[in-house]
């Protein structure tokens, strides 16, 4: 008989050892209005700093949209996390901080926008948008 405790251990084990990248997970909390300039700046909360973490294309084009009245190309991507962390919400944001293969990362920032669950899950899955452009 499949002994499942074992086969997540095992899993999440493995899936772990692919994450050799690291980021910066946090939330957005409101904003701030500078009194001088007028400029409005997001606040946030870290939810999570010097996180595992693996990035990889979902496999196909970005898509051209209108934001802010310029056109951007909105590439979709999935964050795959160690089971481990919890607590994510759509609009979360993540930040590539290294990346031990892929140097271009660096500094990439994703926007949560769709949380995956299931039982036996082996890693956290998250999808995310990245507007470029």
């Amino acid at each position: 008989m499949l002994d499942i405790a074992a086969a997540l251990e095992a899993g999440r084990a493995a899936a772990e050892e692919r994450m050799v990248d690291t980021c910066t997970i946090r939330r957005p909390t409101g904003t701030v209005t500078d009194p001088v300039t007028a400029e409005v700046t997001t606040t946030y909360d870290v939810l999570y700093s010097g996180q595992k973490c693996e990035v990889q294309s979902k496999g196909y084009w970005g898509e051209a949209r209108e934001v802010a009245e310029a056109f951007k190309n909105v590439l979709a991507l999935e964050v795959k996390l160690p089971i481990a962390v919890l607590g994510l919400n759509v609009d979360d944001e993540i930040t590539v901080d290294a990346s031990v293969h892929e140097p271009d990362l660096v500094g990439r920032v994703f926007h949560l926008k769709d949380l995956s669950h299931k039982s036996h899950a082996t890693a956290r899955r998250v999808l995310c948008r990245e507007v470029t452009g």
